[in-house]
C-alpha cells in the first residue's frame, strides 16, 4: 500500500483573502443559503410537474419515461459527489462552487428549452452534475466562511479515543452555526419543493420550474465571484479520477437496480442480476483503489474515526426514511383523500416549520457548548415517533393528526440534518474537509434514492396481495365497493411503508447512541 505524502502546511492567509468584515461574511452566507435552496428544490421539484410535462412533450409514451426523468438528476448528482469533495480540497471551494453553479444554470436553461422527453432527460442529467456539487460544496464554503478556513497546519485534537480529527474544536464556534443553518435550509427546501413545482407548473407553465433558476442563479454567480473570499490554496493534490469513476459506476448500478427491480424488470431477471453484480464489482474495485491510491477520493482512514463512521451511516438512514416518508405522505393525500398536488404540498409546511425552528435552536445551543450527540439522539427519537404515528393512518384519519405528525417529523429531522453534517465536519482532518462533507452528502443522497425505490417496491407488493387486482394506478378509475376495497388496501400498504421507515429510524437511533458525547467549545 502506498503512503500518502504529507503536504506542506499552506501559507497564512491575509486579510484580503477573507470576506470584508461582518457585512461581507453575511452577504456571502446569504448567497450560500440561496444556492442550497436552488439545489435542493430542483432535486425534487419535477415530481409534481410530471403531468403537464408529459402532456406537452410526449402525450403518447411520456408516462413510461417519467421514472427516467426523475432519476436522471439524482443519478448524475450522486455519481459526481465524490469527485467534488476532492476538487474542493485540491483547488479550493470557491472555484468549485462557481463551476458547479455555472453547470447547474446551463443545465437549467437546457431543461427549459427541451423539445422532447429525450432532450429533457439528457438536460436533467447535465443539470444534476452541477446540482450534485452545489449542496456539498456550499456546505464547505459555509464552514470556511465561519471559521476563516483551516488554521495554519493545525492538526486535530484526538476525539474520544478515535483517530485524530481536525481543528473542529477551533472551527466549531464560527462554522458550526452557519453550517447548521445550511442543513436546515436544505431540509426546508426539500419539504417545499413539491409544492413549488406544482404551483409554478399550474400558474406559469412547467418550463418555469427551470427558468426561475436563471435570474437568481446568475445574480448569485456574479455576487459570489465578487464577495466570497476564502483562504487561498497553495498546495495541489492529485485527483483520483479512477476512484471517482468507480464510485460513479457503483452508485449508478445500485440506483438502477432499485429503480428497475420489480417494476421494469423482475428481480430475478438477467438485467437486474447483472446490474447487482456490476455494483458489487465496482464497490470492490473502489475499496481496493481507496486502499492503494496515494490520494484517495474517499480515504478509508475516515472510517477509522468513530464519529465519521456512525455519522455516514446515520445520514444514509435519515435519507432513506425522510424521502420515503415525504413521497408516500403525498401519495396518500392525493390517492386516498383526493387532494390536488399543489394543496397536498401545503401539508409539508408544518414539517418545514418544525425543521427550521428546531434546527436554529439546536444550532445555537450546540454553539453554546451543548453536546451534538444530544440532538442527534433526540432527533432520531422524534422522527421515529412521527413515523410510528403515520403507521396508524386510515382512510378517514383526521388531517390535523397528519399535520401534527409532519410537525413532529420536522422537529426530528431538523435536529438531524444540520447536526450530522456538523459532527462530520468537526471531526474531519482539516485537509479533508471537502471529501468528508461530500462523503456525508453522498450517503444521504444514496439513502434518499434507495428509500424512494425500495419503499415503492414494498407498497406495490403489499397492495398486490391485499388489493382487488391491478395496480395502484387503477384506483382512480374504480367506483363503489371496488374502490373502497382498493383504498383500504392502499392505506394498509402505506402503513407497511411507514412501519419500514420507522424501523429504519430506530436503527439510526441505535447508532446515534454509539456516538461520542463530544461538546463544541463555546
Amino acid at each position: 500500500m502506498s503512503e500518502t505524502k504529507i503536504a506542506p502546511a499552506p501559507k497564512r492567509t491575509t486579510a484580503a483573502e477573507r470576506p470584508a468584515g461582518t457585512r461581507g461574511t453575511t452577504i456571502a452566507m446569504a448567497l450560500c443559503v440561496v444556492t442550497i435552496l436552488l439545489a435542493v428544490l430542483d432535486s425534487n421539484i419535477v415530481s409534481s410537474a410530471t403531468v403537464p410535462i408529459v402532456r406537452d412533450l410526449d402525450p403518447v409514451h411520456g408516462v413510461d419515461r417519467i421514472p427516467w426523468l426523475i432519476a436522471a438528476y439524482q443519478l448524475a448528482a450522486t455519481a459526481a459527489l465524490p469527485l467534488y469533495g476532492k476538487l474542493c480540497d485540491s483547488l479550493g471551494a470557491k472555484k468549485i462552487f462557481i463551476g458547479a453553479l455555472a453547470t447547474f444554470l446551463a443545465g437549467s436553461a437546457l431543461c427549459g428549452m427541451a423539445q422532447s422527453m429525450g432532450e429533457l432527460i439528457a438536460a436533467r442529467a447535465f443539470q444534476g452534475i452541477g446540482g450534485g456539487g452545489l449542496m456539498s460544496v456550499t456546505m464547505v464554503v459555509l464552514r470556511q466562511l465561519g471559521a476563516g478556513g483551516p488554521k495554519d497546519g493545525e492538526g486535530a485534537k484526538p476525539e474520544g479515543g478515535d483517530s485524530p480529527g481536525d481543528g473542529g474544536v477551533n472551527q466549531a464556534k464560527g462554522g458550526g452555526k452557519k453550517g447548521n443553518i445550511g442543513g436546515i435550509i436544505a431540509g426546508a427546501g426539500m419539504a417545499l419543493g413539491p409544492w413549488l413545482g406544482g404551483a409554478l407548473s399550474d400558474h406559469a407553465g412547467w418550463r418555469w420550474i427551470f427558468y426561475v433558476n436563471l435570474p437568481v442563479g446568475i445574480a448569485v454567480l456574479i455576487a459570489a465571484a465578487l464577495v466570497v473570499k476564502l483562504p487561498a490554496h497553495t498546495t495541489r493534490h492529485r485527483i483520483d479520477f479512477l476512484g471517482a469513476g468507480l464510485a460513479a459506476a457503483f452508485s449508478t448500478a445500485l440506483l438502477l437496480v432499485t429503480e428497475w427491480g420489480g417494476a421494469d424488470y423482475a428481480w430475478t431477471s438477467p438485467t437486474i442480476i447483472g446490474l447487482a453484480a456490476a455494483a458489487a464489482l465496482a464497490l470492490g474495485l473502489f475499496l481496493w483503489r481507496q486502499a492503494t491510491a496515494a490520494e484517495p477520493i474517499l480515504p478509508l482512514s475516515l472510517f477509522a474515526i468513530r464519529t465519521m463512521r456512525y455519522g455516514f451511516a446515520i445520514q444514509g438512514l435519515v435519507g432513506v426514511a425522510m424521502m420515503g416518508s415525504i413521497v408516500y405522505v403525498m401519495i396518500y393525500l392525493q390517492v386516498v383523500r383526493g387532494i390536488a398536488a399543489t394543496s397536498a404540498g401545503l401539508f409539508l409546511v408544518p414539517m418545514a416549520i418544525g425543521m427550521t425552528v428546531v434546527g436554529l435552536v439546536s444550532g445555537r445551543l450546540v454553539a453554546a457548548g451543548w453536546s451534538q450527540k444530544t440532538f442527534v439522539v433526540s432527533g432520531t427519537v422524534s422522527a421515529s415517533a412521527a413515523l410510528a404515528l403515520l403507521t396508524t393512518l386510515d382512510t378517514d384519519t383526521g388531517l390535523w393528526t397528519l399535520r401534527g405528525a409532519m410537525l413532529l417529523m420536522g422537529v426530528g429531522f431538523g435536529q438531524l440534518i444540520g447536526q450530522l453534517i456538523e459532527l462530520v465536519q468537526d471531526t474531519a482532518p482539516a485537509s479533508r474537509l471537502g471529501v468528508a462533507t461530500t462523503g456525508v452528502r453522498f450517503f444521504q443522497t444514496l439513502g434518499t434514492a434507495l428509500g424512494a425505490s425500495l419503499f415503492g417496491a414494498v407498497l406495490s407488493r403489499v397492495y398486490a396481495a391485499k388489493g382487488p387486482g391491478g395496480t395502484t394506478s387503477d384506483i382512480a378509475h374504480l367506483t363503489g365497493t371496488a374502490r373502497a376495497h382498493a383504498l383500504d388496501a392502499f392505506v394498509s400498504s402505506a402503513d407497511v411503508v411507514f412501519a419500514c421507515a420507522t424501523g429504519t429510524m430506530v436503527l439510526a437511533l441505535i447508532l446515534a447512541t454509539r456516538l461520542p458525547g463530544t461538546r463544541t467549545r463555546a
